[in-house]
C-alpha cells in the first residue's frame, strides 16, 4: 500500500475529538459550485469543522482551542441553535504536523460535509490546510495563527487575533523604549513560520527604533538540547533574548540559561501562553516577557464571564488561545446568522463584513485583508504566573 493510502487510512481510524458525534456523514446547504460541502443537508444541523494539535508537542494549543469552541457551541444550542437548527462540530487531531492538517481538512470536507471550518493554532498548519479549504471554497476562521500569510492563502480565510508584525513589534517597541534595552539577540525555531515571521518582524522594528541584534541563533521544535546557543548568547553584549517559539522549548532554553548562569530576561510573542510553560521553565522564567491577546486580570465582564463559564465546565483556566478559540466559534456562528444560511459563500461574505462583535478578547472588525485590528497586552512572569504589564493599541 502507498504512502497516500497508508495515511488516508490512518486518518480515517483516528477517533474525531468531538462531543457531538463527530464521525457521522453530516449536512449543511445547499454549497457554492465547486465544493462538495452541505449538498442535501437542508434537514441537517449547522455543521463546523475543526482541525487541531490534540496530540503531540503542542497539544494544550489545541486541546484548550477544542473546549472553548465547544463551550461556544453548547451556549449557541441551550439558546435554540443557529437558524433554528443544532450546532455540531467535529474535531480531528492533525497530531501538529502539516500533511495530517492538509488530510484532516480534506476528510472534513469530503466526508463530514461541514459548512466551515475553525483553522489551527500553528500558522504552518492553518496554511496547509487554509490552502484546502480555498482551493474547496469553504470559508475558514482560525484563532490564533498570526502569520500574514494565513490569510493572504484567498479570500476565504479569516482569523481573529492581530498578526505578526504588530506582535512583534510591539515587543521591540516594549524592549526599546520601556526596557530601554540596546541588545538583543534571537533565538527562532526555524521550522516554524510563526516563529521565523515574528523573528524577522522583532528584528526589523528594533534596528529601527535604534537597537542592535547582536546575534541570531537557530534551533528545530522537539530539540532538548539548548547548551550551544545560550553559550554564543554569553559571548555578546545582548540585554535580553528575543524567543518567538513555543512553550515547550521556551522553558527548556530559560532553564537552560539559568544553570550556564546568563542572567537576562527572555522575550517571547503568544506561543508561550499553556501553562505547561511554567512546569517546564519554572523560576527561570522570573522577570520575561511575552505579548499575549489576553491578559486575565485586565478582563472585560464578557471576558470574565466566559472565564467562569470556561472553569466550572472543564475545571481549569482559560488560556489566551481558548479565549480566541471561542471567539472564533462566536463570529462564525454569528456570520451564520447574519447570512441565514449555511450555504459556504454566503458565510464567506458575512464574516467579511463583520463589524464591532463584542468578543471576550476585545471588539472584532474585519479589514479588507480579513484580519482584525485589535490591541496587544505585554505578560511579565513572576513567582510563576503571567500577570499584566502594558495595552498596546494598533
Amino acid at each position: 500500500m502507498d504512502f497516500g493510502r497508508r495515511r488516508w487510512f490512518c486518518l480515517a481510524a483516528l477517533t474525531c475529538v468531538a462531543q457531538l458525534g463527530a464521525c457521522k456523514k453530516l449536512g449543511g446547504d445547499a454549497a457554492p459550485s465547486g465544493s462538495s460541502a452541505g449538498a442535501s443537508a437542508a434537514t441537517q444541523g449547522v455543521v463546523i469543522g475543526h482541525y487541531a494539535s490534540m496530540t503531540g508537542n503542542t497539544a494544550h494549543f489545541g486541546q484548550d482551542t477544542d473546549k472553548a469552541v465547544h463551550l461556544a457551541v453548547d451556549e449557541a444550542n441551550a439558546a435554540g441553535g443557529v437558524l433554528g437548527k443544532p450546532v455540531k462540530v467535529v474535531t480531528l487531531d492533525d497530531r501538529g504536523d502539516s500533511a495530517e492538517a492538509a488530510s484532516a481538512v480534506t476528510r472534513l470536507i469530503d466526508v463530514e460535509h461541514v459548512n466551515a471550518l475553525i483553522g489551527e493554532v500553528a500558522s504552518s498548519l492553518s496554511l496547509a490546510g487554509g490552502r484546502i479549504a480555498q482551493r474547496r471554497g469553504i470559508p475558514m476562521i482560525s484563532p490564533s495563527s498570526t502569520n500574514p500569510k494565513v490569510t493572504q492563502v484567498g479570500d476565504y480565510i479569516f482569523r481573529v487575533c492581530f498578526i505578526d508584525p504588530f506582535q512583534g513589534k510591539v515587543m521591540a517597541t516594549f524592549a526599546r523604549n520601556t526596557l530601554k534595552l540596546d541588545e538583543v539577540a534571537i533565538l527562532r525555531d526555524v521550522k516554524n513560520d510563526y516563529s521565523i515571521g515574528l523573528a524577522d518582524t522583532f528584528k526589523a522594528s528594533f534596528a529601527a527604533l535604534g537597537g542592535k541584534i547582536s546575534l541570531e541563533q537557530s534551533y528545530s521544535a522537539g530539540d532538548t538540547d539548548f547548551s550551544a546557543q545560550v553559550t554564543a548568547v554569553k559571548g555578546t553584549k545582548a540585554q535580553a533574548i528575543y524567543v518567538p517559539g513555543y512553550y515547550s522549548e521556551v522553558g527548556a532554553i530559560a532553564r537552560t540559561a539559568k544553570r550556564l548562569g546568563l542572567k537576562v530576561p527572555l522575550l517571547g510573542g503568544d506561543g508561550w501562553d499553556a501553562p505547561e510553560l511554567f512546569s517546564i521553565g519554572g523560576d527561570a522564567l522570573d522577570g520575561s516577557y511575552f505579548s499575549n491577546h489576553f491578559a486575565a486580570d485586565g478582563a472585560s465582564p464578557k471576558g470574565k464571564q466566559f472565564m467562569a463559564a470556561f472553569k466550572t465546565k472543564y475545571g481549569q483556566e482559560p488560556t489566551g488561545l481558548g479565549m480566541l478559540g471561542y471567539d472564533a466559534a462566536a463570529v462564525l456562528l454569528d456570520a451564520v446568522k447574519r447570512a441565514g444560511t449555511t450555504n459556504p459563500k454566503a458565510v464567506r461574505d458575512a464574516l467579511a463584513q463583520t463589524k464591532g462583535f463584542e468578543g471576550v478578547t476585545g471588539k472584532i472588525t474585519m479589514d479588507k485583508d480579513r484580519n482584525p485590528e485589535k490591541s496587544a497586552v505585554i505578560l511579565k512572569i513572576q513567582g510563576g504566573k503571567a500577570v499584566y504589564e502594558a495595552t498596546v493599541q494598533p
